[in-house]
């Protein structure tokens, strides 16, 4: 597998995380793989072949482009052959409003939007291996959109706050550095994403702990817990196996046998 990611113009700064590509072959044979839970919304388009998504009524097909908001577990993806895949990877508070969509909790979500009609037009140029034009043009309608868009800066304080710290800020001092009350900041940060300030700092900080387990599989669960402000280990495991479904010893011993794929940034691949 191979990930890259590209940093979004300055003017993109406050809505966008970044822009990323993606390529999966499978030389052939059907692959699996689910996604971990991070802190942040993607827009997916792909490429190449149909990609489908596991649910309780089985493999159902996903269009291109579709959403995939905050997970509260991982999500497992079927496709065969080779599938390349272009996301935008958006601020879960800004980026309802940014597409003028109505913000809602589901994991992925199908939607109708003028976006898809940029579908075609993607679609050769990452045939013809132009990822860096396919980049642009997708970099240039999200230009477009958000010189029409009013982005609310309590939200931005908010949210400025919450990354610096990797969703260790208590509420209350999330509420402080957006100048507003706690009451204020939750009604707008609900309408605007569809969770509480809290919901996203969970996993904030879940995402953290995947990584730093990932890159030192070794670390001490007790003192990972006390630097991300967990109330001991037993309150980092249950929140940990919440979100991924295993528990960090298990998560841990995967990453020493090398089971997962991982980009610059880590993007968590788990391979059936």
């Amino acid at each position: 597998m191979q990930h890259q990611e590209f940093a979004p113009p300055d003017e993109l700064g406050d809505t966008i995380k970044c822009f990323w590509h993606n390529v999966r072959d499978p030389d052939g044979t059907e692959s699996s793989f689910e996604v971990q839970p991070d802190g942040y919304a993607e827009i997916i388009f792909y490429f190449g072949n149909t990609l489908h998504i596991s649910g309780d009524d089985g493999l159902q097909p996903l269009p291109s482009p579709f959403m995939m908001g905050l997970l509260n577990q991982p999500a497992r993806f079927h496709t065969d052959r080779r599938l390349e895949i272009i996301a935008i990877r958006c601020f879960p508070w800004t980026v309802f409003d940014l597409l003028g969509l109505k913000s809602g909790k589901d994991g992925v979500r199908i939607f109708e939007h003028p976006i898809a009609r940029l579908q075609p037009t993607l679609d050769k140029l990452v045939k013809a291996g132009a990822i860096a034009e396919a980049l642009d043009q997708l970099k240039q309608y999200f230009l477009n959109v958000r010189s029409h868009v009013a982005m609310d800066s309590l939200l931005f304080k908010a949210g400025v706050a919450m990354n610096k710290t990797k969703g260790t800020l208590p509420v209350g001092q999330v509420a402080e550095a957006a100048h507003a009350t706690v009451r204020t900041l939750e009604r707008k940060f609900k309408q605007s994403s569809g969770y509480t300030v809290k919901d996203v700092s969970g996993l904030m900080r879940f995402e953290q702990v995947r990584n730093q387990l990932w890159h030192s599989p070794d670390i001490n669960l007790a003192a990972m817990a006390h630097e991300f402000g967990y109330t001991d280990q037993s309150h980092l495991s249950r929140e940990f196996k919440r979100y991924s479904g295993t528990t960090p010893a298990a998560f841990a011993r995967n990453a020493r046998k090398g089971k997962l794929v991982v980009g610059d940034h880590f993007v968590a691949f788990v391979q059936s």
